[in-house]
């Protein structure tokens, strides 16, 4: 069992930053891809970014591609997603998931962060 926490989600104006961050606890490993998604009311969850642990390979949705970066710290069993030129279509709750390296579902989720972005 793994349990994931978000944190850092707030208001900002457009064209402002935010660091999110993903702490991971419980019975963690290093063999495993771990992704950002986020949901808007009335909309269905998109993918947003993922990180191989081992390695570090990333991939991110057009969307977002060259004003967010996702990263982790293996001493503190975290991710981060680093959100820069926030834009209004950004405001969504922010989840982080986990799944094997090898693939699979995305199995954990943590409880999700609220990011939303003023004009």
């Amino acid at each position: 069992q793994v349990q994931l926490v978000e944190s850092g989600g707030g208001l900002v104006q457009a064209g402002g930053s935010l660091r999110l961050s993903c702490a991971a606890s419980g019975r963690t490993s290093r063999s495993v891809v771990m992704g950002w998604f986020r949901q808007a009311p009335g909309k269905e969850r998109e993918f947003v970014a993922r990180i191989f642990w081992i390695g570090g390979d990333t991939y991110y949705a057009d969307s977002v591609k060259g004003r967010f970066t996702i990263s982790r710290d293996n001493a503190k069993n975290t991710v981060y997603l680093q959100m820069n030129s926030l834009k209004p279509e950004d405001t969504a709750v922010y989840y982080c998931a986990r799944r094997d390296r090898l693939g699979g579902s995305w199995d954990y989720w943590g409880q999700g962060t609220q990011v939303t972005v003023s004009s």
